[in-house]
């Protein structure tokens, strides 16, 4: 059995007083990583390329290649014939964009690969280029070890150099190929940025460019944003920022959405990958996009502000600033649960800050939406707003705790010491604890009493001494006997006929 730790001890493990701004806020980040984890975006790793519309490049082409079999591809593309190294190119990327089961396998284990790869070297022969890269692409789609293939077999190099072809049907298809290798992991990333192709992806863009292939890519540059251990260097951030902010002015929802999760994630992390975001001065703009009604937008946006107020003082007062809590209060009361967790979780952030920063969750109006949250919404969004809860208590002065007191936070947080997560009702007894302690220091414990009884607390609290969880059960007995035992004059309320 693992040795008890008194709830003191606990306390400390995740409480805020007592320490400067600074330690709060690394002791914040450090919380983020460990209690709330990398959440999952919504935005696609990899895209496949399975249209079938025809393009200029390769409209005047036989549909003859249809009835090609996977022997018929090989043959074909080892032929020196390029017509046929072309039918066989094309009938292999027609398989490849299947919307279903498309034999990406088969493909690999053909040893059709290095020849593609060869094929995207042709110049005179763009027809050939565009059908490679587009078979290439949709490999690339596919699982790490597929991806992998393309890249050992020497694609990066090749993709990138067609980002400078006159055909733009082969320059989309080569941003969106590049797209999919990013998006594997950072060791691709890394190899596509080494080989200089962000400021070749950056050049291709330009005010007649078409919307399909900006949006392409504005999507390979937030692949070359994502993915950590280690992050993107400084170098290729500081290439990509300013057209991030450029883009973060478009009107698409698509190039819109893109770039707010480019700027997520550039905003993980350390303070100084922060700073280097809102130097750029997009945090006006982020908290417009904060008040979008398609999901697509606003998830990523809020994501990114998020992700701001984990950094220093000063940077989450230019979240505050520019506007944020007054979108917060809405967001909190948003109808989809996903964005009722994400808006708790930035404020949690903010109400971690100094008192400062816990006065205006209060001048802006949140407890009530919090503690409407408390009560009513799903178990996942509940722990965001105990976390909230536990960050503000800690922090606050003695009038922003009466605030709290009289908020009718108590009751729903009460309520949810019969929550199947130990982890958040151990929280949850920290921080009834360390509200009786406050309490006593300002020699308001009785009020703190008729609170308690007011919602049935004691006997909740009673009821976990027995608990099976023993930081649980430890916890609650530390709060009867401290605070609710025997005194030695009788009763602990000093005026029974106080009680409500």
């Amino acid at each position: 059995m693992p040795t008890l730790e008194a709830p003191e001890e606990r306390l400390k493990k995740f409480k805020y007083r007592g320490k400067d701004v600074s330690a709060r806020r690394q002791e914040r980040i450090a919380a983020n990583l460990q209690l709330r984890k990398a959440k999952k975006d919504e935005q696609a790793l990899k895209r496949r390329n399975i249209s079938q519309s025809s393009n200029d490049l390769v409209s005047q082409v036989s549909a003859k290649e249809a009835s090609y079999t996977l022997e018929d591809i090989i043959k074909g593309v080892n032929s020196s014939d390029p017509v046929l190294c072309f039918l066989a190119t094309q009938a292999a990327r027609k398989l490849l964009s299947q919307e279903r089961n498309p034999p990406l396998k088969s493909i690999i284990e053909a040893g059709l690969i290095p020849k593609l790869v060869e094929f995207l070297k042709m110049e005179p022969l763009p027809t050939l280029q565009f059908e490679a890269a587009w078979a290439l692409t949709n490999i690339a789609s596919g699982t790490s070890e597929q991806t992998r293939a393309v890249v050992m077999a020497g694609a990066i190099e090749p993709l990138i150099e067609l980002l400078s072809s006159p055909h733009l049907t082969v320059c989309e298809q080569a941003v969106w190929a590049l797209g999919n290798i990013a998006g594997d992991g950072p060791e691709f990333r890394d190899n596509i940025i080494s080989n200089n192709a962000i400021p070749r992806l950056i050049n291709l863009i330009s005010t007649n460019i078409p919307i399909t292939f900006l949006r392409n890519i504005t999507w390979t540059l937030s692949n070359l944003c994502r993915n950590k251990n280690p992050y993107p260097c400084e170098q290729a951030v500081m290439q990509m920022l300013p057209t991030l902010s450029q883009l973060l002015q478009h009107h698409d929802n698509e190039i819109l959405s893109d770039t707010c999760w480019a700027l997520s994630y550039l905003t993980e992390g350390h303070n100084e990958r922060i700073h280097r975001v809102v130097a750029m001065g997009v945090l006006p703009r982020l908290v417009e996009l904060m008040t979008s009604s398609e999901l697509i937008i606003l998830t990523p946006s809020l994501r990114t502000v998020g992700n701001i107020v984990t950094g220093t003082e000063q940077q989450t007062q230019m979240a505050i600033d520019a506007g944020m809590l007054k979108v917060l209060g809405q967001l909190l009361r948003h109808p989809k649960s996903s964005i009722q967790k994400e808006a708790a979780w930035a404020m949690s952030n903010v109400a971690a800050g100094p008192k400062h920063h816990i006065q205006q969750l209060i001048t802006y109006n949140l407890l009530p939406p919090l503690v409407a949250l408390l009560k009513n919404a799903e178990f996942r969004v509940q722990k965001e707003a105990v976390w909230t809860v536990a960050n503000f208590a800690t922090g606050a002065s003695q009038s922003q705790l009466t605030m709290l007191f009289h908020s009718g936070v108590l009751g729903p947080l009460l309520n949810l010491l019969t929550a199947p997560d130990m982890k958040i009702v151990a929280i949850i007894l920290d921080i009834i604890s360390f509200l009786f302690q406050e309490a006593d220091r300002l020699h308001e414990k009785e009020k703190m009493y008729l609170l308690m009884e007011e919602v049935g607390g004691i006997e909740k609290i009673e009821s976990l001494q027995l608990h099976q969880n023993c930081h649980v059960s430890r916890s609650a007995l530390n709060i009867i006997e401290k605070h609710f035992g025997e005194e030695e004059d009788g009763d602990i309320f000093p005026n029974p006929g106080l009680r409500v």
